[in-house]
């Protein structure tokens, strides 16, 4: 691994995946050299482009291990449109990525996910049960928690009258658009029983920050009571996108997967 890492040969290249509406997936490989690649995904508004998913792919690089961090669709630069639920959708984009490198001889050695993209790879996890590893980055429990917040304290009775909601940027422009059918499909979402239907020698790491304001750390304890096969790290100090605790999640991340590759290696051995 270490060598592997001093390698000068690192290569990133674009692929594009076609996703089972017919919408181009846009991601970039960091390619290591491995067999075992690692998948990226990023959260609500986001895109691969984000400061953790970037972060993520330089650590994971200099372990020695390949990754892949894509746009879901209707995000960054891949086709769609965007909404605001969509999560088994973006369960349907993730299952053409690791199909797509399944396809091409590699392992799909973990999922990684940040904040919804966090909520995208627990819930692939209990509805396919082809990966080993997942890592929850600041994932939310109990999907109804939040939205008040962001929509106000009306927000259903607004919803269900109006048809939709619009967010506004601070400049006052529209953000992004939420709709009755879009906020439905969050609401119905209920992440304690996806999580029952992980396997059970599935390993989870969930990392959270304990001065995550937008989603509490409480939930990371949520997740850490009902996953068995489960490593739990609370950042100290770090809120939601670890804005000054960058290089500590890329530490932990990058360690973990070490540790379960060379675990896989052992497994696989016996």
């Amino acid at each position: 691994m270490a060598q592997a890492a001093q390698n000068p040969s690192f290569q990133q290249q674009n692929v594009i995946i076609p996703n089972k509406y017919g919408n181009k997936l846009v991601g970039i490989l960091h390619e290591a050299g491995t067999i075992e690649i690692v998948i990226l995904c990023h959260g609500l508004r986001a895109s691969k482009e984000d400061n953790i998913m970037v972060t993520l792919a330089a650590a994971l690089e200099n372990a020695g291990i390949s990754s892949f961090r894509f746009d879901f669709s209707g995000n960054g630069e891949s086709e769609g449109s965007f909404e605001f639920g969509n999560f088994w959708r973006e369960v349907d984009d993730l299952h053409a990525v690791t199909q797509h490198f399944h396809e091409a001889n590699r392992t799909v050695a973990a999922i990684i996910g940040h904040s919804k993209g966090a909520n995208a790879v627990l819930l692939y996890a209990s509805k396919y049960h082809d990966i080993k590893t997942v890592v929850n980055l600041s994932g939310r429990y109990d999907l109804k928690d939040g939205l008040e917040e962001r929509l106000g304290k009306d927000f259903l009775e607004r919803i269900r009258k109006e048809g939709f909601i619009e967010l506004k940027t601070k400049s006052g422009s529209v953000d992004y658009r939420i709709t009755e059918e879009s906020l439905k499909d969050r609401l119905n979402i209920n992440m304690h029983e996806a999580c029952l239907q992980i396997d059970k020698e599935c390993r989870v790491l969930t990392v959270h920050g304990d001065m995550d304001a937008t989603i509490l750390v409480g939930d990371a304890l949520e997740f850490a009571k009902i996953l068995p096969n489960h490593k739990l790290h609370i950042i100290q100090g770090a809120d939601h996108v670890y804005t000054d605790h960058q290089a500590e999640l890329a530490s932990v991340v990058a360690n973990f997967m070490k540790e379960t590759l060379q675990l896989d290696k052992s497994d696989n051995a016996n």
